[in-house]
């Protein structure tokens, strides 16, 4: 059944992103054009990638808060690293910057599991600290595109097949992510954790553990997306992705990923994340202000949840009626 509703609900999501894209398309043609759509999805890359770390620590019943400001630490880091060492290869980069940011998801991990805190306390606490070490490191400086060597901006820019290799980086990531979610022991932890602890701790799942796993994993997704995000932009400095978290949780939500933990599918992040990156393209297109943009992404996981609610409520009633019945 609710792999059934799960299903429902991706199409449900994939239609309103059809229906708002030939709005949109009813009165601005271009926008529809296949190199504008590439572009949608080159600019919703990194969402993406965020939003399959997020739902991996969410499945788990738990929250990563924390990965904007981990994204932005470990960006800042691999500007510095490459402005200090510009002959440094990108790959080298690339790996020092996933390294980073799994560090600082095991931090987030360790804290949840063997301290038994809060993840929504661990990851609020993180986030504040991760924002501060890149004041710290930065001394408040901005790293600007001329301090950066060509081939560091250049990665993520260059062009395969028609698409730049950030948008290609996120189809392996979504590809990876599905194979690791569907086909793997850990993929099957994160759901039975999330489902029922209890009973995935009598089947010999260590919960806290599987836990620590996520928030690892969705550590290392962050820093690969720091490299990328400064890179692409060319620019490092404190407030990157400054509320970016938001837009991340907001995704997970309205791809139906479960607050509750234990339900959801990769097509449904991809979906959501794809869904508020067509928001996002289209508000300059029909003279929004981008800055509406926060609204429309709290109002969207406000009504995924209430649509969470309003389709687990029936389940209870019945329940309830057969209770009485019985009496």
């Amino acid at each position: 059944m609710s792999i059934r509703l799960s299903h429902g609900r991706e199409l449900v999501l994939a239609g309103a992103m059809v229906a708002l894209t030939g709005l949109i398309a009813s009165r601005f043609p271009g926008f529809v054009a296949p190199a504008n759509l590439a572009s949608v999805f080159n600019d919703t890359a990194p969402l993406i990638i965020l939003a399959l770390g997020q739902m991996a620590v969410i499945l788990t019943r738990c929250i990563d808060l924390s990965v904007a400001a981990n994204l932005a630490l470990t960006g800042m880091v691999a500007a510095l690293v490459n402005t200090m060492m510009p002959d440094l290869p990108v790959p080298l980069i690339i790996l020092l910057s996933i390294t980073l940011g799994a560090g600082l998801g095991l931090i987030n991990g360790l804290l949840v599991w063997r301290l038994s805190i809060p993840p929504i306390v661990v990851t609020l606490g993180t986030m504040t600290i991760f924002r501060g070490i890149i004041f710290l490191i930065s001394e408040g400086r901005w790293i600007n595109a001329h301090q950066m060597s060509d081939a560091f901006k250049a990665f993520p820019r260059t062009v395969v097949l028609g698409l730049p290799v950030l948008s290609w980086i996120a189809i392996a990531v979504v590809t990876g992510f599905a194979i690791l979610v569907t086909r793997t022991a850990l993929g099957r932890a994160f759901h039975a954790v999330g489902g029922n602890p209890h009973a995935a701790q009598y089947a010999g799942i260590d919960t806290g553990r599987t836990q620590c796993a996520a928030f690892v994993l969705s550590g290392a997704l962050a820093g690969l997306t720091g490299y990328l995000w400064v890179a692409r932009y060319a620019v490092a400095y404190v407030d990157i992705a400054a509320g970016f978290e938001l837009d991340v949780v907001a995704a997970c939500v309205i791809g139906g990923i479960s607050i509750a933990g234990g339900a959801g599918s990769v097509a449904g992040a991809v979906l959501g994340a794809l869904f508020l990156g067509i928001i996002k393209n289209a508000l300059p297109v029909v003279n929004v202000s981008p800055f509406w943009q926060l609204a429309i992404s709290g109002s969207a996981i406000l009504i995924a949840v209430a649509v969470n609610v309003t389709q687990n409520r029936p389940k209870g009633r019945v329940i309830l009626k057969a209770a009485e019945h019985t009496a």
